[in-house]
Formats: structure tokens, sequence, C-alpha cells
């Protein structure tokens, strides 16, 4: 039982009212188009007044009665299954382009887990447009990431920058500011560390925090993550 997606009521009701709809011709518009046989003018009711959520493939089905994509109706999309249905895709489609059997695509979207190699994992991220920050998290690279950039901040962060654009599949020009800053506050805790601590403190609990908070502040640094 997958949970509800997200869902933008608001969004919901400003697309219906400037088509000029009511709710009854929506929902006549999913039936008679969409084989939504069960859908009421109280469905879409509810829905915009939030009080109910559209199953996966009613929301399909809305868009396409409004005239939008899935992602105009849907909120932030965080898991696989979300970015594939924003997009308006099949499983199939995902599974093809990246080169998967559809058995072991479906499988990953049920379970959460990404189990593709770099070369699925670079296919997805093109097929899907995603975000590098999404992209991280869906392909639970987010371990490799922390330990990249913990290693740029406390040596030499030029010496990393390849292989984390690498990783996230972003050009490296990108990455110069945000690790050049984040090697900076790095250091300066240290130092701030030694110096309170006579010398003896270079692990101190700010370094620690910093480093635990890592890939939080990298992709707040980074443009248009």
């Amino acid at each position: 039982m997958h949970p509800p997606l997200p869902f933008n009521r608001r969004a919901a009701r400003i697309l219906r009212e400037k088509l000029g709809m009511a709710p009854g011709h929506v929902a006549y518009g999913m039936r008679a188009s969409y084989g939504m046989t069960h859908i009421t003018p109280d469905h879409i009711t509810a829905w915009e007044r939030g009080t109910a959520l559209p199953a996966h493939g009613e929301v399909a089905a809305l868009a396409a009665a409004l005239w939008c994509t899935p992602s105009e109706l849907m909120g932030t999309p965080h898991t696989l299954r979300e970015h594939r249905l924003a997009r308006g895709l099949a499983a199939e489609d995902v599974a093809r382009a990246t080169g998967l059997t559809l058995d072991a695509y479906r499988q990953m979207e049920e379970t959460g887990r990404w189990a593709g190699d770099k070369r699925h994992s670079a296919k997805l991220g093109e097929f899907l447009g995603l975000p590098p920050r999404d992209f991280i998290a869906i392909t639970g690279l987010e371990e490799e990431l922390t330990r990249l950039l913990t290693e740029a901040v406390s040596t030499r962060w030029q010496a990393h920058i390849r292989a984390i654009a690498r990783l996230i599949s972003t050009d490296r020009r990108a990455l110069q500011d945000p690790l050049r800053t984040m090697h900076q506050e790095y250091q300066d805790l240290m130092a701030a560390t030694l110096s309170r601590a006579g010398g003896t403190g270079a692990s101190g609990e700010d370094g620690r925090r910093y480093i635990d908070d890592i890939v939080n502040r990298f992709w707040s640094l980074l443009p248009e993550s």
C-alpha cells in the first residue's frame, strides 16, 4: 500500500476556476474520458478542501481533466515513484530508459531502495531530469557525498571537486564557490577549537556538528539545488 501522493489542493482549485469549470464538470470529464466511474463532484470538492486525497491514478486523470501535468497538482515529489508520476510516466518508460527490467524497476519503487549501478543511476537522473539533491537521495548516494565533502573541507577542496561533480552530475565550476566557502567555514571552526583548547582539541564539538550537517550545508550553497 503506497502512501498518498503529495497533492496541492490550492493549485487544483485555481486551475479548475481558470478553466471556468465547476466540480461537476471535472468529475464528468474524469468519468467520461478516463474511466473513473466512481468520481463525483464531492470527490473534487473534498480534494480541494483537503479533507481527502486523490489516489495515484486519480491524480493523473484529474490532471488530464484540468489540462495540466500531474506535477502541477502535486507538492514537491520526494520518492522515485512520486518523481515518475509527477512527470506522467509509466513504470515501463523508466525501466526502458534506464536499461532495467520492469520487474527490477518496480521492486525498487516498491521498496524505496534504488539498486541500479552507476550507469543505471546516470540514465535515471537524465531521463527524469532529477535535481542533484533528489538524484543523490533517490539513488542512495548521500553516504558517498558525505565522505567526499568531509575530505574536501578537511584537506584540499580542489582535489575533490572532480569526484563530487561526477557524483552529482554537475558542472565543476558550480562547485567552486560552495566548496571554497565550506572549506573556510570548517577550517575556521577547527582553528577556534584549537585556540580554546590550547592546541589539543582538533576534533571539537563544533567541528563534529558541522560534519553531521555537511550535506545540508552543501545543498544550501549549491546554486538551484
